[in-house]
This record gives structure tokens, sequence and C-alpha cells, in this order.
């Protein structure tokens, strides 16, 4: 081998032996890694605790190239030396997926950051990411996620070529085809597309304690069922004006039968506007006083602030009928800057992002004694996508969580308290 003796370490393993140089590998159809990553997980998922897994969601920008992937391998390599394992892999869709062990989360994290940028520089994301994140990269613990994780990469193989997976922006809807959405909807079974998703309490080492289950519409999956060609969520007043209409058909499917109630806490999405309706009204009358206590409205902060009167309509009419109020879609600024005491709610609900887990010294503990001085409002972190944000909870004591993390760990039978637990062993 023709190796410089006093060549960095990292410049050694960049190229191992039967691998193409990154120059040859520019002018040449790239190989692609799926059979080979999903054979390795196959052959190791009684081995995969302590790995850790980042998505790259290559497939969603508008723009790639080849160069990207070079760009991605050289900042991954820096990181190599750092780590116990570290192994990336390229995906017929474009995807990049790395598995990983023993670097710390802030120095991956700091890596996934400085590609994202350097990638949404000049280029631009088509959707969020399948995990419902407004972000190119996705960390977590793979022994948490590895059903879904070798599913992904099956339906790699099912799909139609390299090409089949690449998204493509669809139009804004308009006024006409939103017309014809509403008289659909008017005549069709929203069962199937009512979902649930529970709030979880993290202070209860014994068992899983939920708080209550957050009943809502899938709505990307209603919109590929009945306006597929069309972005409903595009247009805000439209969308706005879609959501009003979809909370009375909610409201009218819950009608006939509130037997779900008993002995069950659920919150409603609802608009300020539904809630001082006839359609709530008439909801209303077929509940109990005990079954009103089992029922929180859940209240988005955009339509908070736009309709600040109806929002104090609204909690005089909630204190006086024993509902409880949640303010949804909160982050860290606003719980900072918010007096959530005079807001009057029971719950507020913040929604998890990465960026989170960067903040100064200061900032946290700016954040962190906000969260401690609410006495009568508690707190929900939701959206985690990853064991980081069920450890960022319980280190600003945040109480509850909720998000698809949350979904997989109670699927598999752990305790949170005892994922937490474990996935800070490998952090530190």
């Amino acid at each position: 081998m023709n190796r410089q003796p006093n060549a960095p370490k990292r410049d050694w393993v960049r190229v191992k032996p039967g691998e193409r140089s990154s120059a040859t590998a520019m002018n040449e159809k790239p190989e692609y890694d799926d059979q080979k990553l999903l054979t390795l997980l196959q052959s190791a998922k009684r081995e995969v605790q302590g790995l850790r897994l980042i998505h790259l969601h290559m497939s969603l920008l508008k723009d790639k190239s080849q160069l990207d992937l070079i760009s991605i391998k050289r900042a991954m390599q820096e990181t190599a030396d750092q780590s116990a394992y570290l192994q990336l892999f390229s995906l017929s869709n474009d995807d990049v997926i790395v598995l990983y062990k023993g670097i710390k989360f802030s120095l991956i994290s700091d890596v996934c950051s400085k590609i994202e940028k350097l990638m949404l520089s000049r280029t631009s994301m088509v959707k969020r990411n399948p995990y419902g994140e407004d972000s190119l990269y996705s960390i977590m613990e793979l022994s948490l996620n590895f059903v879904n994780v070798i599913r992904f990469i099956e339906g790699l193989a099912r799909e139609n070529g390299p090409d089949a997976s690449k998204a493509e922006t669809k139009p804004p809807i308009t006024l006409e085809e939103l017309g014809k959405i509403e008289r659909a909807v008017q005549m069709f079974d929203l069962s199937p597309f009512m979902l649930n998703q529970p709030v979880v309490d993290i202070t209860n080492g014994e068992q899983n304690q939920f708080e209550y289950f957050e009943l809502y519409i899938a709505i990307k999956a209603l919109e590929e069922r009945l306006s597929p060609n069309y972005d409903i969520t595009a247009n805000k007043w439209l969308f706005s004006y879609f959501t009003a209409n979809l909370d009375n058909s909610v409201l009218k499917a819950l009608n006939y039968g509130v037997d779900f109630l008993r002995g069950r806490r659920i919150g409603l999405n609802l608009n300020l506007s539904t809630i001082m309706s006839a359609s709530f009204v008439k909801f209303d009358e077929r509940l109990t006083a005990d079954l009103r206590g089992n029922v929180i409205l859940e209240i988005n902060k955009a339509d908070l602030v736009e309709n600040i009167d109806t929002y104090k309509e609204v909690v005089d009419f909630a204190s006086s009928k024993g509902y409880q109020i949640c303010i949804d879609g909160l982050n860290d600024f606003w719980v900072t800057h918010m007096d959530l005491e005079y807001m009057a709610c029971d719950y507020a609900k913040i929604f998890w992002t990465d960026e989170m887990d960067m903040m100064s010294d200061h900032e946290f503990e700016v954040f962190s004694e906000k969260i401690r001085a609410q006495s009568n409002c508690r707190f929900i972190l939701a959206r985690c996508g990853s064991v980081s944000g069920l450890m960022f909870a319980e280190k600003a004591g945040i109480q509850m969580v909720q998000g698809r993390i949350v979904d997989n760990i109670l699927r598999k039978g752990v305790l949170l308290r005892d994922a937490i637990k474990s996935a800070k062993m490998m952090n530190d």
C-alpha cells in the first residue's frame, strides 16, 4: 500500500479494500446498500442494544447530486475516530442511513445539523420527513425502532425503482376542490381516519400511566383518500376553514355514542369557533358532569392568538361545564414568554425539536424555571420522535410525553422510565 506514514488515521480508513475511491464513484452508477443493510440488521437483531441510527432524508430534497453523498461521507468520516463503530449505507431512494455507537449525542447532532444547513443552503425539502418532522435528519435508538427500520428498507424493494419515492410538491387546494371534499365528508365514514395517541406520565416508575388519549383525524391519510392531487394544508385560510367543518363531522360521529368516554380521558383538537357552535352544544348535551370531566379541549396557539376574545369565552364555558383546556403547538420561546397561568389552561403542549437540545445553559435554566413556576398548568412534550426528547423532558421537569417513540416503547411493553434510564446510560 502506498500509504503515507504520517497520514492522519481518518485518511487511512476513508477507502477500505474493495471500495472505489470517491473520484471513481462520482463517474459511475452508484451502488445501493439496501440489501446489505437489511441483511446486517436481520443477522444482528439480538445485538442492536447501544446502536443508534441516523436517517438522512436526502430523497426529500428538491435538488441533489452525487456530490451530496461525498459531502456526507466526508462529514461522517471525521467523527469515525471518536466512535466505537460507525457505518454508512446509501439507499436506493437516495436516503442515507448511518449506524453508530459510542459517540455523544451532542457531537452527532452537530454534524447532522451542519449537513442539513449545507444542503438547505442551496435547495429545499419538498415535504416533512416520514416521521412528521421538519428536519432533514432523524436520530433514534435502533433497539426501540428496529421493526420500523426493517419495514422501511423492505418497502424500498417494493417500490418501482430509485425514482419511485421521490416526492413532488402538490399544488395548494383550491376553493372548488375544497367544496368537493366537504360534500364527500358529509357522507363519509371518518372512523378509519380517527386515531388516538396517548399522553403518558413519565414520573411513575411502576407502570406506564396514561394521562389521556388525544383523538385526532389523520389529515394526510384523509387527503390521500379524498384529494390525492392537492395539498390540503398548503393554504392556511382554506385549511382553517376545512378543519372547522371537519370538527363538526367529528362531533357528529361522536354523538352516535359516548360510552368510549367511560373510564378513559380524551383530548379533542377543536377550533375555538367549533367549541362555541351549535354542534358542540349538541355534543355537550349528551354528556353527564362526570363525562365532561374526562374531556380535554385542545386549542392551537395560533387559533388562540387570532381569536383571543373567543378564547376567553371558551375558558368561561369550560370552567362552568367542567371541561379542561390544553394549549397546543407551543415551542420553548412561547413557554418562556407566555403567562400560562393567566391563560387559565390545565395543560400546555410543547412540540419537541432537536434544536431544543442545543439550548445554552442560560436558555435551558430560564425555560426549566418557567416549567417549575407553573403551579396550575401541566406540561406535555409532544412529537417525541426519539428517546432524546424523553430525556429532555425529564431533565426540564416536564412530566408528560407524547409521540412516535412513546408509541414504539409502549408496543414493546417497556416502561418509559426504563427506556429513559437505558438511553441516559448509553449517552454518558
